[in-house]
């Protein structure tokens, strides 16, 4: 089933919550979800992965910057170093920046974007082998990427090598779309009597 990218926007950050991300986060994710979809990737597949590895709730996957490699104590979360290379973007004006074991790594792609934005030219992703590109507004990047990459070297060049059209919606996996749900509604409050009252219909009344 075909879903915009306002409702995929909006299950993603709600999905992100519901999985144990501050709203901040989620709704990075909500946004780099929404990214990778109009660019042509399934974003809700790639969201549905990285929230099933239960990233959340530790510290142990945030980057620490050593020289000019990021590490964590365990899987870097994507989303954390994502928003962390969104903050240190200006570095990439002088040299490269590296990472190591990053989980999921499609979704460093939205937040390289962001800083390619910032500083005005192309960004060129490479992940054990695989190589991606972005200025900010277009990526181009291989179909599959694995789940795990165990380098990124994020650097700076002048221009993209190429364009392709972009997205207004898209079909994303429907089991994933299903699991998103699923967290998603972890955000929403139990039903109440008052809220019932409150409600469109009859409420706690029989008319019949």
């Amino acid at each position: 089933m075909k879903r915009s990218l306002n409702e995929i926007e909006a299950t993603a950050k709600r999905a992100a919550r519901g999985a144990g991300y501050s709203w901040g986060l989620a709704e990075e994710a909500s946004k780099a979800t929404r990214w990778l979809c109009q660019n042509g990737h399934d974003g809700v597949a790639a969201l549905a992965v990285l929230l099933d590895k239960d990233l959340a709730g530790s510290g142990d996957h945030r980057p620490h910057a050593a020289g000019e490699t990021w590490r964590g104590a365990r899987d870097l979360c994507p989303l954390m170093t994502g928003a962390f290379l969104s903050d240190c973007a200006r570095r990439l004006r002088t040299a490269p920046v590296e990472m190591e074991r990053v989980a999921v790594p499609l979704f460093i792609l939205p937040f390289a974007a962001n800083a390619a934005a910032e500083l005005t030219c192309c960004l060129t992703v490479e992940m054990d082998g695989h190589v991606a590109e972005t200025d900010g507004d277009i990526l181009l990047c291989p179909d599959m990427l694995p789940d795990l990459a165990e380098q990124i070297r994020v650097r700076a060049r002048e221009t993209i090598s190429s364009r392709r059209p972009r997205s207004a919606q898209m079909c994303p996996d429907p089991d994933s779309w299903d699991r998103l749900a699923v967290l998603a509604h972890r955000t929403y409050a139990p039903a109440t009597r008052e809220s019932r009252l409150l409600g469109a219909g009859a409420g706690l009344s029989d008319n019949d």
